[in-house]
């Protein structure tokens, strides 16, 4: 095949592929708050997630989180984030539950995070709330998912939402805009690797 016949082929595909895109993103003609997921057993949800906050900021919005497992205050990205003054965090859980190891305590520090998610999903100068961790809430029983999924669809209109956490419900993935599964092919912890600074903190 010569140089100018592989060059006639590849800008024909192209031109197949804009039409195919274009014609997607004409009939894209709605605007709308969107829930997203972010589940699996994979690293990466809550990076991912905290990522779109940097996104989000640079178009002046204002962001919340929640972090409803995680206990500890010295993360990179919470340390970083709380300097920013569009955005609002909170440290809502006591750590793992190994850690716990108290089911009533979990319960009512969860139903407390809660209370306070609930504040922000009804608050529309919020544009984009985190709910980082909420699928462990869930798969516990500690919450009522149906009580999330009333309130998530109670939000402001244009408010969007990321929940991270592994085992997403299939009830909150079925009400989602996008929900995205993380596989884990390979993980430095299963290497005997502690958790790194600006990587996994």
């Amino acid at each position: 095949m010569t140089d100018t016949t592989r060059s006639e082929r590849h800008r024909s595909r192209m031109q197949r592929q804009k039409q195919i895109v274009d014609a997607a993103i004409a009939k894209a003609d709605r605007t709308q708050g969107l829930l997203l997921i972010h589940t699996g057993n994979g690293k990466g949800k809550s990076s991912a997630a905290f990522g779109m906050i940097a996104r989000a900021l640079g178009h002046d919005m204002r962001v919340g989180v929640a972090q409803f497992i995680k206990g500890r205050s010295d993360t990179g990205e919470e340390a970083f984030f709380r300097k920013q003054s569009a955005v609002v965090w909170h440290v809502l859980g006591e750590g793992f539950t190994w850690d716990t190891q108290d089911l009533e305590r979990d319960t009512a520090t969860a139903q407390r995070g809660w209370a306070i998610a609930q504040e922000m999903l009804s608050d529309p100068s919020f544009d984009l709330i985190i709910l980082d961790e909420l699928t462990y809430p869930l798969k516990f029983g500690w919450l009522d998912t149906k009580t999330v999924i009333r309130d998530l669809k109670n939000r402001p209109p244009m408010q969007h939402v990321i929940i991270t956490g592994r085992a997403a419900p299939d009830a909150l993935c079925e009400v989602a805009d996008t929900v995205t599964e993380m596989q884990d092919v390979k993980h430095a912890f299963q290497l005997g690797i502690q958790a790194q600074k600006g990587i996994d903190l």
